[in-house]
């Protein structure tokens, strides 16, 4: 489960020129007001709710708008991330695992499954499976951070007017790929979907996003600090590692490990 440690947090903008042949695009810079007024669409009976000055700062000093839009789109893309890091608990705590091996020196999934719960199946694995998966996430950083990469979908940089949430396709970038697929929505169930039916699709995300991210971290904390979360007393299995550091005492031969495995706040 990688995607329950490696960070998401999103990068500073690109802003690239956009090549004049990409398609045209519409320039939303949301607004507070319009934050208050999606707060109503997503749950009417809690409304607009920030007890943060977050939507009034102006993040790198770039406009309140722009922060927004920074702000919108880290909910969205770690929403998606805990959902599926959610689905990826429950399942890797019931011993749910690919039946094959899963390096070439013969190491197995159910071996690494066989750890205890997710947070040590994470320690067990082998350094350059944790460096393959870290890479390959910030690559799709790199990818949806990239201006040019979002002008050829038609899209501008979620801090520049764009669509927070929108992730660019693959086969538009100019990177040729082996994989048909794109990562988001794969098999174009939305591509005959009315805006309408879009926009409630999204609202649903968002939610259900926000519910991910409050469960998987009661399920990190429980098994952190056992009785944390009194409702899974006794479902989660302890872990007694650090659950945000990406490498453990396993990687030591990478530069800097050991340094940050003995460092502590003092």
């Amino acid at each position: 489960m990688a995607f329950l440690f490696a960070g998401s947090a999103a990068f500073s903008p690109n802003v690239a020129p956009m090549r004049s042949h990409a398609r045209a695009t519409t320039t939303v810079m949301e607004t507070k007001a319009d934050l208050e007024a999606l707060a109503v669409k997503l749950n009417p009976q809690v409304g607009y709710y920030n007890p943060t000055p977050l939507a009034d700062m102006e993040f790198w000093g770039q406009s309140s708008e722009a922060t927004i839009g920074f702000l919108r789109q880290a909910e969205i893309k770690h929403g998606r991330v805990a959902m599926a890091g959610f689905v990826g608990y429950v399942l890797q705590s019931n011993g749910v695992c690919w039946p094959w091996a899963l390096s070439l020196d013969g190491t197995t999934f159910a071996q690494i499954s066989a750890a205890g719960g997710p947070a040590d199946q994470w320690d067990a694995l082998p350094t350059n499976a944790k460096l393959q998966i870290i890479l390959f996430m910030g690559f799709f950083e790199w990818w949806s951070e990239n201006s040019y990469v979002l002008a050829q979908s038609g899209e501008k940089h979620y801090m520049r007017g764009g669509k927070p949430g929108f992730f660019p396709s693959f086969n538009k970038g100019g990177i040729p790929h082996p994989v048909p697929l794109e990562l988001f929505d794969p098999f174009g169930f939305q591509k005959g979907m009315s805006p309408e039916k879009k926009e409630q699709s999204l609202l649903a995300e968002i939610n259900n996003g926000r519910l991910a991210m409050l469960g998987l971290m009661a399920f990190i904390a429980e098994s952190k600090v056992p009785g944390a979360v009194p409702a899974l007393k006794g479902l989660i299995k302890p872990y007694a590692g650090e659950p945000m550091a990406p490498f453990g005492a396993s990687d030591t031969i990478l530069p800097g490990v050991s340094e940050m495995l003995g460092f502590t706040l003092g």
